[in-house]
């Protein structure tokens, strides 16, 4: 399950599972200790499914501390791509059309959709750059489009040598 996802009746970010039952699971511990690991491996790209909705971060790691941009990425960006099941919660609920979204989306958000059926494809342009695709089914052209891009090693160095020999003048 995501461990970045504003639906709060399945698994939302907070660690709770609410599904519209009268008991809550706790679910803390799964969220941070996955997003560790993400985080010190580096990873670039959450890919979830489960959650019946689509949803894409911005670049987030630790709850709040988000980039909203898509050049040169260093932490991980989530994407929940399961709107090919969209309305599924719908069966649970007395209120067919309740919403599984709160009014104010949280601030690693950057896209959500939770009314329409759909898929998201990936096209991997070279070792740095991503495009990312949500298309709403029956439609050619896609919803979102989005380019991914992250730093490269040869960057990481030359911010990594920059950033020393700031250090070194502040020093002297």
């Amino acid at each position: 399950r995501p461990i970045y996802n504003s639906n709060k009746n399945h698994g939302n970010w907070s660690g709770l599972y609410h599904a519209g039952r009268d008991t809550e699971v706790n679910h803390t511990g799964w969220p941070d200790g996955f997003e560790a690991m993400t985080v010190e491996w580096k990873v670039d790209l959450v890919l979830s499914g489960h959650v019946h909705h689509y949803e894409r971060s911005w670049p987030v790691k630790n709850r709040e501390d988000v980039v909203k941009s898509y050049e040169n990425v260093d932490r991980p960006i989530h994407i929940t791509c399961g709107h090919a099941g969209k309305g599924l919660y719908r069966y649970w609920w007395e209120d067919k059309t309740q919403n599984s979204y709160d009014d104010e989306p949280p601030r690693f958000t950057a896209a959500r959709d939770n009314e329409n059926w759909g898929h998201c494809e990936l096209d991997f342009l070279d070792s740095k750059t991503v495009v990312h695709r949500m298309y709403v089914m029956g439609n050619d052209e896609p919803k979102e489009n989005v380019t991914i891009t992250k730093i490269s090693f040869a960057q990481k160095i030359s911010a990594s040598a920059l950033l020393i020999l700031f250090s070194i003048i502040n020093l002297l």
